[in-house]
């Protein structure tokens, strides 16, 4: 296999992987899509509650558990088999959807958040089982084409939980809609787990640490162990703060800036997925199969000067008034045509550099030590992510506009740009 990764679509050893981390993408964003709006455009606006300092806030509190949690889920990883390891986890996601459920029939923001919290947990121990898995069931030339279906079946999975909670949380009881879908949701993606062939442990007589700081300092030190895989991981760190500020800021980029609805925050979702897609099957058609850095610093490239048109041509906030616009009142103003080519454009670049910086990630590590390596990049993630979060709130606390925050990522990606330069 070369530059044709989807044979692997037809396999034991890929396909239940694939479906269930589908489903679990599909199911965190349904729920939490659906949490945003419910409290943007409903219990924000009836509680007195500041909207678009929660909607900012949401993200950090999802992504805190990985930096506390990783060091123990990568050491868990790498001493038990996977396959059983992803089938508790798959059940964990069942029992916190039930608290999901309750949380938005009761309409309790900061329950919500508290839940979103717990997802957050559960997700952080789905991480170093994902990627680590994929080398022990996929040949070396398959890591690319393995790599590039994961990211983009992962953000397809995003797109469509995101439609379906951003769209059906407002319809006339669509709180019980939402509800009922995240409970079968995770029960489907249990099901479907129990089907992924068996991974052997990797490291099996492994003694586990639960000390959070001593575990978390063992694990970034076995991640800057190579030089490659350490840049990597911060290359992929930087991906997700880019992906991370773009998601949490598409609901105020579309109430604040662009004075739109609901339905135009999914378009906005749905042109970034659609975009990271494209970029991330793309880098597999470009490099066939090969496992090299060689486009990462050009995609760097694309994401700050994409951003900075974002910033440039989007409007001031206050422009428009009176009723949200929908889809085709914000399609007919060329400056939203140009926003949603900037997205677009922005999240092809990034899907370029992030699959060949996870299969550097994968192909460079130990098959005794991997999932502890992705144990240490989910670490450097959610750092850089919960600290871009925090930045944000800042920055919108002290008044400034949503664009600005597009401005600051295009200005903090130059560092990354000669970072990727030197990975080549």
């Amino acid at each position: 296999m070369t530059d044709n990764q989807f044979h692997l679509i037809r396999t034991r050893r890929f396909l239940p992987l694939l479906i269930t981390f589908f489903l679990g993408a599909a199911n965190d964003n349904f729920f939490r899509n659906a949490m945003v709006i419910l409290i943007l455009y409903r219990l924000a606006e009836t509680s007195g509650l500041d909207g678009k300092l929660l909607v900012t806030l949401s993200a950090g509190i999802f992504i805190l558990p990985f930096f506390l949690f990783s060091a123990t889920a990568g050491q868990l990883a790498d001493k038990h088999e996977k396959s059983r390891l992803i089938r508790w986890v798959k059940l964990a996601e069942i029992a916190i959807m039930v608290l999901g459920a309750a949380g938005l029939i009761m309409g309790h923001a900061y329950f919500l958040l508290f839940v979103l919290f717990l997802m957050g947990t559960q997700s952080s121990f789905f991480g170093p089982v994902k990627y680590s898995i994929l080398p022990l069931h996929l040949r070396p030339e398959e890591l690319i084409g393995g790599n590039a279906l994961m990211a983009s079946g992962t953000f397809v999975a995003i797109l469509l939980g995101t439609i379906a909670g951003t769209l059906m949380i407002l319809w006339e009881g669509g709180v019980w809609i939402v509800s009922t879908g995240v409970l079968m949701v995770s029960l489907i993606g249990w099901l479907a787990s129990r089907h992924i062939p068996e991974a052997p442990p990797a490291t099996p007589d492994l003694t586990v640490s639960y000390n959070f700081a001593s575990a978390t300092w063992r694990i970034m030190q076995l991640t800057a162990t190579c030089r490659p895989v350490f840049l990597s991981v911060i290359g992929v760190s930087w991906f997700w703060v880019v992906g991370a500020t773009l998601l949490a800021q598409f609901p105020n980029l579309a109430k604040f800036t662009f004075h739109a609805n609901n339905e135009v925050v999914t378009l906005f979702l749905a042109t970034s997925t659609v975009g990271i897609a494209t970029g991330s099957l793309l880098c597999n058609r470009l490099l066939r199969g090969e496992i090299s850095a060689k486009f990462v610093a050009w995609g760097a490239v694309g994401v700050s000067l994409f951003l900075l048109d974002l910033w440039l041509f989007a409007p001031a906030e206050g422009t428009y008034s009176g009723p949200y616009r929908d889809i085709p009142a914000f399609l007919s103003d060329t400056q939203g045509l140009r926003a949603l080519f900037d997205i677009f454009a922005v999240s092809v670049s990034g899907g370029l550099y992030t699959v060949p910086l996870y299969a550097i990630l994968q192909s460079r590590t130990q098959d005794g030590e991997r999932s502890r390596v992705v144990a240490g990049n989910n670490v450097l993630n959610a750092l850089f992510m919960v600290a871009s979060s925090l930045a944000a709130t800042a920055m919108l606390a002290h008044g400034a506009a949503v664009t600005e925050i597009f401005l600051a990522v295009a200005g903090a990606n130059l560092f990354f740009i000669v970072l990727f330069w030197r990975l080549r």
